[in-house]
């Protein structure tokens, strides 16, 4: 085992590096620190640091107390630094709600030491485990890849290492781990796939856990065939967080289904088969609506499509309150708004002038029947508008419906004003009061 492991950082390059090791003291966690304490005797490893972290959940009292002492004396007797913390007594007792405490304490950690690795002691026994769950739950073959031995800073040294081998080496080796009592609790579903479901499916195939791995490569392998073409349509479909619909629209239902799969995985969301099918008939429905539609993700997210784009936002009594920007524009020159820049100057007759204008964030324009100072700021009730090529003006909210402005994106649309007049929606359109009819008197930008 030490052989695999030396030869695991040495195709990672970790050898001179600093590394935290998730260690609750448990047999996987308390073997793989016991192997990591001799490797750094080698000569080629003098420079390789280790900090054992350990995460107390806090929910069995004195017993987690206990077994944070035992974790921290053992770290200390094989020189190691030892770094922990202790959960709030309000977190939920569920696998997910702990899982997201404990990742959230390495990142802490690999922050706290400037490491450069975080090491978790998932098994084989666990991928196949993971593997059998995700079956179960009705995943895709994203899922079928159980768990990567490599995502992001996070790597799994023993993940081709059965349990059976983990214990004859805490047995060889005389360490006495902490028996975790929640470890025997069955009501948790991974124990119970451990103790009561993979034992009798060992009846059907006693090779069932060689299996279920051999599926996971399996699966890793189609994915990355998929992954080399959905390279080339990320860039395409994808703008920052949002799923351009225009592009999304192109697509093969088969494709669609795995792009809102991979969407949701982003946003670090564990769903199943049934709930990514009631993603796409969402999407489906509703992505050429021009005032879009919601669907609730999660207590504080929600799923919002329309014709544009697809993209989350936070539930309603999530929003926070926008801050009221106001600038005032006094005379020509560059004004900064939150962390954009808004700049207007003369235009320079000797250029030629060439229809039409822009209504993105540059945009000619004629304010000569305008009067310094104007207002830069973010909307307000009552505001009114009159469209370019309209003469009647009409409230501004009425314009951004027809417009199919986003309600979510509206707060925050910088907008160019005479009192209540609006004269600039950036990046939606001009007023007639500021259109050109001839010839410009100025040029506005944001940047």
């Amino acid at each position: 085992m030490i052989d695999r492991i030396v030869k695991f950082l040495k195709e990672n390059n970790l050898q001179d590096k600093t590394v935290i090791v998730g260690f609750s003291g448990g047999y996987d966690s308390m073997c793989l620190l016991d192997i990591l304490s001799k490797i750094k005797d080698m000569p080629e490893f003098f420079d390789f640091d280790v900090v054992a972290a350990h995460f107390n959940h806090n929910w069995r009292g004195e017993e987690s107390l206990k077994e944070q002492e035992i974790c921290r004396i053992f770290a200390a007797s094989r020189g190691f630094e030892f770094y922990t913390k202790t959960a709030s007594p309000d977190l939920r007792k569920t696998e997910n709600d702990a899982r997201i405490a404990r990742y959230q304490f390495f990142e802490e950690a690999y922050e706290e030491y400037d490491a450069d690795a975080v090491f978790t002691a998932h098994n084989k026994d666990d991928n196949a485990e993971t593997v059998l769950y995700r079956i179960i739950k009705g995943t895709g073959i994203i899922g079928l890849r159980g768990i990567a031995q490599k995502r992001k800073y996070f790597y799994r040294p023993l993940l081709k290492t059965y349990r059976s081998e983990i214990l004859q080496y805490c047995k060889d080796n005389n360490l006495t781990p902490n028996n975790d009592s929640s470890n025997s609790d069955t009501t948790y579903k991974r124990n119970f796939l451990r103790l009561d479901v993979i034992p009798n499916l060992e009846k059907v195939n006693p090779e069932v856990k060689d299996a279920l791995n051999i599926l996971a490569e399996n699966a890793t392998n189609d994915n990355e065939i998929i992954e080399e073409y959905l390279d080339t349509l990320r860039p395409v479909v994808f703008n920052g967080n949002a799923i351009i619909v225009d592009e999304f629209k192109k697509l093969s239902n088969a494709i669609k289904r795995r792009i809102l799969y991979e969407y949701v995985q982003m946003l670090g969301l564990d769903y199943d088969s049934k709930k990514i099918n009631e993603v796409f008939e969402f999407v489906d429905a509703n992505m050429n609506k021009k005032n879009g539609s919601t669907l609730s993700l999660t207590t504080a997210l929600w799923l919002y499509t329309d014709n544009k784009t697809i993209e989350t936002i936070p539930r309603k009594n999530e929003v926070k309150q926008t801050k009221q920007i106001s600038v005032e524009i006094s005379k020509e020159g560059s004004y900064t708004f939150g962390n954009k820049t808004f700049t207007i100057k003369k235009y320079d007759k000797s250029k030629l002038f060439v229809f039409p204008n822009s209504t993105a964030t540059f945009a000619y324009v004629d304010i000569t029947e305008q009067e310094f100072p104007l207002i830069l700021r973010t909307r307000k009730d009552g505001d009114i508008i009159t469209p370019l090529g309209m003469k009647g003006s009409m409230k501004l909210k009425k314009y951004l419906n027809g417009k199919g402005v986003s309600k979510h994106h509206r707060d925050n649309i910088p907008l160019l004003c005479n009192d209540k007049e609006v004269l600039w929606v950036t990046g939606v359109g001009l007023s007639d009061k500021i259109g050109v009819k001839t010839s410009p008197s100025h040029v506005i930008e944001f940047s």
